[in-house]
């Protein structure tokens, strides 16, 4: 394993030769980059012939290929040093990359460095390599799509301190390390323990207080204002690969992590992960995982993809590489699963998100939906104001509601449906193109209302204004229109103003 205290100097030398994200696509070009996410080097190879620095350490690090020493070398003056220190060897009169060194933009554009095993970068069809001594149960993988959803997901404000819990290579922790005053990660397996280490000197981030062990274990009653977590979620008959599988029956870990979360949350604090959940036979999954939330504690819950049961074998099968393997060994594999999912009545699995704040509220808002279409990205900074809107619906009742002012959020857009030539139409959808990218019915009244807000007007004032409009009572409108103002402002298309009538 190489040591950190090599990283500064290899981070400079990495920086001078553009091995960066930025500098990797340009060099690549998208096509080439884009295989990379899936393991696939031929591309990259074809583009790297010319020999330059930037070629020689792409092929080092990145395509895990040996490279004559001169050219090395060349590409990094302390070879020598690197060598002594464990992040590349010798081969004959070659040189071998010892780890996989993947540049990544942060959230800033900083350039970062993520470090992990070799043959372990995520979303290959051909499904994990192995590195040369190291049992593949305890293989450290780097960053994918996982790992850069939950980062665009997280809310980024500035705290005092976050848990990366089952940090891997270290990704969650080195973006904690930009607004958080203090972060602690953990894991399971001391291998990744090392790699965050690695991947965050890497990247010129502070270290991190790194702990071993399972769950909550590591930080005792320890309470942080921000938890994040990818962890192991894969539901399967056995715990094969500490990255992936949890080692319990079904979807309890991720049960098991939502339930403790508010034992170490600060007033106010979240909690942000990925998970699996059972979609179990005579259950409604959204009752189901809503039931893990703890009290006093808001949750939204995003189910993104539902596999059924052999769809779901399958995938965790060719990235644990069974398809590669003895043709009889992967049928008692593949039964093995089917057999733990039907002794638990599962009929599919949910992948999603799960965001919670500790609210202390007596009624929590709880809410869990299914919205496979796409999302903008990073979603972090509408996931806090979706929570702040909770907080302004369960504060204010009907009447405080008609006498608050509201704005139409940006980028909404109506669009009208009906038979060509008709006078009016069969329905109004309003969509956003912002956040969850939502499209919502609205009658000809909430099409009004909406249109009218840009924060001058009271809500009621609004409101009567349409009914006199329309011909309509105006006491009649008033109570029946806050409950598609709550709909709206649920659903980010209109923003609270801070000042009400």
């Amino acid at each position: 394993m190489p040591d950190p205290a090599g990283a500064a100097a290899l981070r400079d030398e990495l920086q001078a030769a553009d091995f960066t994200a930025d500098g990797c696509l340009d060099l690549l070009g998208a096509v080439a980059y884009a295989a990379l996410s899936r393991a696939e080097t031929v591309p990259a190879l074809r583009a790297t012939r010319g020999g330059s620095p930037l070629d020689t350490l792409v092929r080092l690090f990145l395509l895990q290929q040996p490279v004559p020493r001169a050219q090395a070398r060349a590409a990094l003056k302390g070879l020598d040093a690197y060598e002594a220190g464990g992040w590349v060897n010798a081969d004959g009169d070659a040189v071998r990359a010892t780890v996989d060194v993947r540049p990544y933009a942060g959230d800033g554009g900083e350039d970062w460095w993520i470090v992990s095993d070799l043959g372990c970068s995520v979303g290959g069809a051909g499904g994990i390599g192995s590195a040369p001594g190291v049992d593949r149960a305890d293989l450290v993988l780097g960053v994918g799509g996982a790992s850069t959803t939950l980062a665009g997901l997280t809310v980024r404000e500035p705290v005092a301190s976050a848990l990366d819990l089952g940090t891997g290579s270290g990704v969650q922790a080195l973006h904690a390390s930009r607004h958080a005053a203090k972060v602690t990660a953990t894991d399971l397996n001391p291998r990744a323990l090392h790699f965050a280490r690695l991947t965050l000197a890497l990247s010129g981030a502070r270290e991190a207080d790194l702990r071993e062990g399972s769950l909550f274990e590591p930080v005792g009653d320890e309470r942080f204002d921000l938890i994040v977590s990818n962890p192991p979620f894969v539901i399967s008959p056995g715990g094969r690969f500490t990255y992936r599988d949890g080692g319990m029956v079904g979807d309890d870990l991720c049960r098991a992590l939502v339930r403790s979360s508010a034992d170490h949350l600060t007033d106010g604090g979240w909690c942000q992960l990925l998970a699996n959940w059972q979609h179990t036979a005579g259950q409604d999954w959204r009752e189901r995982v809503a039931s893990w939330v703890p009290a006093g504690c808001d949750a939204w819950i995003v189910q993104r993809e539902v596999q059924d049961v052999a769809q779901y074998a399958e995938l965790w099968l060719r990235d644990g590489g069974d398809h590669r393997a003895d043709p009889a060994a992967y049928v008692e594999r593949y039964d093995a699963w089917l057999d733990e999912f039907e002794r638990h009545r599962v009929e599919g699995i949910g992948f999603g998100w799960i965001t919670l704040r500790k609210s202390g509220a007596d009624r929590p808002a709880v809410t869990a939906e299914e919205w496979p279409h796409p999302v903008e990205q990073p979603l972090g900074p509408h996931i806090a104001d979706w929570f702040a809107r909770r907080d302004f619906l369960r504060a204010h009742d009907d009447a405080a509601l008609l006498a608050a002012r509201f704005t139409l959020a940006p980028d909404v857009v109506q669009e009208q449906v009906g038979l060509p030539g008709a006078e009016d139409p069969e329905h109004v959808v309003l969509r956003s193109a912002r956040g969850m990218r939502r499209a919502t019915k609205v009658d000809t009244v909430g099409a009004g209302f909406a249109g009218v807000c840009d924060g001058t007007l009271p809500a009621g004032r609004i409101v009567d204004a349409i009914a006199q409009l329309l011909g309509e009572d105006p006491v009649v409108l008033r109570d029946r229109t806050p409950e598609s103002i709550r709909l709206l402002v649920e659903q980010g298309f209109l923003s609270p103003v801070d000042q009400a009538e």
